[in-house]
């Protein structure tokens, strides 16, 4: 998710975060955050592995990663302090709660958003920028207040106002996975309203109550546009048992698994065609790569990245397959024999060869993978931060 600084594209015009980067050019590439006395370093495929797994690691990257965004961008950015607050939370009983200050980033972020006028508020990515805050609100009151704040009661409704009218919300089209499509933008609103405690079974406006059904309405009859997006839908079905079949439901079980690569873990390359992404502005860049096979116009020779990885393992687990499935076995050992000793895990960007922020992404996800699988040891706390 994104600032909102607009880029033209040749085919689309795209708001992104990410864009700053072109405008206000970095001295020193060789960092993917940098501020102040945080310098992590760029992300590359070449990056050693760890000799075994480091939660403390891991846990310095990511809290480092999301104040370094916060403070340099000065915006909610859903591949990272968005995903920060999306995911953070719920790991608060083995890493402790997460800084506070990142809940306050957000509520300070959704004022500033109500008082634009309504076309700036419906315009580009921010309708999906503010599900993004309202999750994370969410998710902080579910996994730590226990209980619905005042601010994400305020953020859950003004997401609602901003609903399109086939039920999704507004989103950009070109940069995958997370700025891709509106269905991203309704998985995220949906994710937002299950987790805010309480919330929904208390909910006695007609209006709002409506919102709700068109999103789910949506979501039932709206034919995702790849593999990644079913896998999605798999992932919000978990939280709305009447949202799919038990026979698709099955169906896309299977699916997960037919994409798992022979090393264990899986691929986020596999699950759509290069043009599928958005519109199709990022199939030059991954058709060129080395593991495309042009002749056949498929994907050889793949490894596994963390995104997908722990994506995948975290549908699975969440959707009900057992965590001692063979298939998830596979996926965890892969997890715990490739972090990098940045703390996090390697997945290339699908956009740029540059930032490779999706790695944000690919570390959380593997370590809520390994949480449901009960293998995620507790923090030692000494961590220095």
């Amino acid at each position: 998710m994104s600032c909102f600084r607009i880029f033209a594209f040749s085919l689309a015009s795209c708001m992104c975060c990410s864009l700053i980067m072109a405008e206000k050019p970095v001295k020193d590439k060789k960092f993917q955050y940098k501020h102040e006395q945080i310098a992590i370093p760029e992300a590359t495929a070449d990056e050693p592995i760890l000799k075994e797994f480091s939660l403390e690691r891991a846990d310095r990257y990511l809290e480092q990663g999301s104040i370094a965004w916060t403070k340099q961008r000065k915006c909610v950015s859903c591949h990272t302090n968005g995903l920060y607050l999306f995911s953070r939370p719920e790991l608060t009983l083995e890493m402790g709660p997460p800084a506070v200050e990142n809940r306050d980033f957000f509520i300070t972020e959704l004022r500033k958003l109500k008082a634009m006028d309504r076309e700036k508020q419906l315009s580009g990515i921010r309708p999906t920028q503010v599900a993004y805050i309202a999750a994370g609100l969410a998710e902080w009151d579910q996994h730590v207040s226990k209980k619905v704040s005042p601010e994400t009661d305020e953020a859950l409704r003004f997401m609602l106002s901003l609903q399109s009218k086939d039920g999704s919300w507004g989103n950009t089209d070109c940069w995958p996975p997370f700025e891709s499509s509106n269905f991203q933008g309704a998985t995220v609103a949906a994710r937002a309203l299950s987790s805010a405690p309480g919330w929904l079974a208390g909910l006695k406006d007609q209006e709002l109550q409506a919102g709700v059904d068109r999103l789910k309405e949506y979501l039932q009859k709206t034919e995702p546009a790849h593999d990644y997006g079913r896998l999605i839908l798999l992932w919000t079905a978990a939280r709305y048992p009447d949202l799919i079949s038990a026979e698709k439901k099955r169906a896309l079980i299977q699916m997960v698994r037919e994409h798992q690569l022979a090393d264990g873990g899986w691929s986020i390359r596999t699950f759509a065609a290069p043009e599928a992404w958005g519109k199709g502005n990022r199939a030059e860049k991954l058709r060129a790569e080395p593991e495309f096979d042009k002749s056949a116009n498929s994907w050889k020779n793949l490894s596994s990245d963390g995104h997908q990885t722990g994506l995948a393992i975290i549908v699975l687990r969440e959707i009900g397959v057992p965590a001692n499935d063979p298939s998830i076995q596979k996926g965890i050992k892969w997890l715990l024999t490739h972090q990098r000793e940045s703390g996090r895990w390697w997945t290339r960007s699908l956009n740029t060869d540059r930032w490779h922020f999706i790695t944000y992404s690919g570390t959380f996800y593997p370590l809520l993978a390994l949480k449901k699988c009960d293998v995620l040891p507790p923090l030692k706390q000494t961590t220095s931060r």
